[in-house]
């Protein structure tokens, strides 16, 4: 689940010592000095411990431990030892920070690393004056309503209620289906099918070429033909609040066990958009989307050759002055 460029922070109850944990190969890594500012110990403690663990056969020297780089101000390869390490030099240094530790550890870390993500439940319960929840609940949104997660749901909750659905002969309209309950979800957001806010928004002359997220750390081409990356900031929290509702919606149908045909969702959600007193899209979307794609794309193209240009002019300039600068030598 995690890469080698993650971390997890921890920060000790009494506030004295921050711990930078390397997240690689599904498990979490630190140095032996690491060790000792977490315990409150000293680095020659931490490493009497270490052999102590090994000679034991408690643990295996291999499989704790790794040499990885990245660790900040250094450029060569550090000695790290494993979550399974760290957890047993806990429980040896016998001290209050070991015990913090571990609980912190079984709790939260370990379900980040097997499941991605992690809730610090018990201060969501006790830090009311936090806007962490908060923060959490945006990021569950963006989570379930990500194109992926939210075609999966539908999918499911229309195998589960329709009765003319087959997932291997009806795809191509289950796909139509899915384009259909988006276009409403957008439209009732901003007033546009999504086909039209990607042709309105896609432009050259702006940053980007208008794209306001994307995928990866660098916008690509691909990103141009997604709707949900022009909107602002106001517009996707919107989105996200009104698509997570839908899913809870169609979840809940789907379990009171209703049989439908693929028509009658769509009256459903119309009916839904209504009772939440949203615009509903009654018409056929002025743009087709591989009409707004195609336009998307040459925008993309047009701000890629700006780039390119803007690149060669200043790389003529810098030229020019060194130019200048060598005939004044020679003079």
């Amino acid at each position: 689940m995690t890469t080698p460029d993650q971390v997890a922070m921890y920060t000790t109850q009494d506030g004295k010592a921050h711990v930078r944990l390397q997240l690689k190969d599904n498990d979490a890594w630190l140095t032996q000095k690491q060790m000792a500012d977490l315990f409150d110990v000293t680095t020659a403690s931490v490493s009497h411990h270490i052999q102590s663990i090994t000679r034991s056969g408690e643990l295996g020297a291999e499989a704790t431990f790794k040499q990885l780089l990245k660790v900040p101000g250094q450029t060569r390869s550090v000695n790290h030892y494993n979550l399974n390490m760290i957890l047993a030099v806990g429980y040896r240094v016998r001290s209050p920070r070991g015990s913090q530790f571990r609980k912190w550890a079984t709790e939260v870390l370990r379900e980040y690393l097997t499941k991605g993500f992690a809730i610090d439940a018990q201060k969501l319960k006790n830090d009311g004056a936090d806007t962490h929840f908060d923060e959490l609940l945006e990021t569950i949104r963006e989570i379930r309503v990500s194109e992926r997660q939210f075609f999966r749901k539908i999918c499911d909750v229309i195998a589960a209620t329709s009765a003319d659905y087959q997932e291997k002969k009806s795809f191509k309209e289950v796909q139509q289906f899915f384009a259909g309950i988006q276009n409403r979800l957008h439209f009732a957001t901003h007033g546009r099918t999504a086909a039209e806010l990607i042709w309105e928004r896609a432009d050259h002359t702006k940053p980007y070429a208008g794209l306001t997220t994307w995928g990866g750390e660098s916008p690509h081409k691909s990103d141009m033909g997604i709707a949900k990356n022009f909107l602002n900031e106001d517009e996707a929290r919107r989105m996200r609040r009104l698509t997570t509702m839908y899913l809870d919606y169609a979840e809940d149908q789907a379990e009171m066990g209703k049989t439908m045909l693929l028509k009658d969702w769509v009256e459903k959600t119309e009916a839904w958009l209504i009772f939440n007193e949203r615009e509903v899209l009654k018409r056929y979307g002025k743009r087709k989307h591989e009409q707004a794609v195609n336009k998307a794309e040459e925008e993309w193209d047009a701000y890629q050759r700006q780039l390119d240009s803007k690149v060669n002019e200043i790389d003529m300039k810098a030229l020019e002055a060194e130019i200048k600068t060598l005939k004044r030598g020679e003079d």
